[in-house]
């Protein structure tokens, strides 16, 4: 049975389900969801009402098992976890996949996006219009997308000469922004940004605001 994703983006994340659990024979349809987001996060604290109420919509003949925090599986492994049948349904993040969808990549140019909104309208009619291939695979529920991602640093940067050399978290597009910028573009999860500033890992990060609160 074709996989079903629930695809969220720019950075887009994924959620993925496969097929119709173990339980399907006993009429009763079991799934498990992997999320990366911590419990305390907003996306995971989504995640949780989507799954009550697919539950209530379904009368309890749907049941979703809910691995929040990379649980179950990590970010960059979510996308290739449900094709693989570890997860039955995962929420990932394309651009912990870079080169893989190129098509979605294309959105996450620097657009001038103002807000996640902007940002989710556009990634949602884009897809409509195009049906990227490299996403037949799975059948994509929804798409989101944040904010833009904005430079939050220990350091004072008042000009583009104060970017040389400094460290910062970043991934996908942004890396090569931050590289192009004289700046030492550092890979890390989301998770591990707060910790990596206080321990001096990295010196700054590129991140929405609405997105780092979730971490802290």
């Amino acid at each position: 049975m074709k996989k079903v994703a629930l695809a969220v983006g720019f950075i887009f994340c994924v959620s993925l389900v496969l097929g119709f659990g173990k339980g399907a024979v006993a009429g009763v349809i079991e799934l498990n969801y992997a999320n990366f987001f911590p419990p305390t996060h907003i996306q995971a604290k989504l995640g949780e009402a989507w799954i009550k109420e697919v539950e209530k919509r379904t009368g309890g003949k749907v049941k979703i098992t809910y691995f929040p925090g990379g649980a179950l599986l990590k970010g960059n492994q979510i996308y290739d976890g449900v094709l693989k049948g570890v997860a039955d349904i995962g929420m990932s993040c394309f651009a912990y996949t870079r080169g893989r969808f190129p098509a979605i990549e294309a959105i996450d140019l620097p657009m001038g996006y103002t807000s996640g909104k902007v940002a989710t309208c556009v990634i949602n009619e884009f897809y409509k219009k195009f049906r990227p291939k490299e996403l037949e695979e799975v059948k994509v529920l929804y798409l989101h997308a944040h904010g833009p991602g904005l430079l939050h640093s220990k350091k004072p940067v008042y000009k583009l000469e104060d970017l040389k050399g400094l460290k910062i978290r970043s991934t996908g597009f942004s890396a090569k922004v931050a590289k192009a910028l004289g700046a030492v573009p550092v890979a890390m999860p989301q998770g591990g940004t707060y910790e990596a500033l206080q321990k001096g890992v990295v010196d700054a990060t590129f991140s929405p605001i609405e997105v780092l609160k979730g971490w802290r």
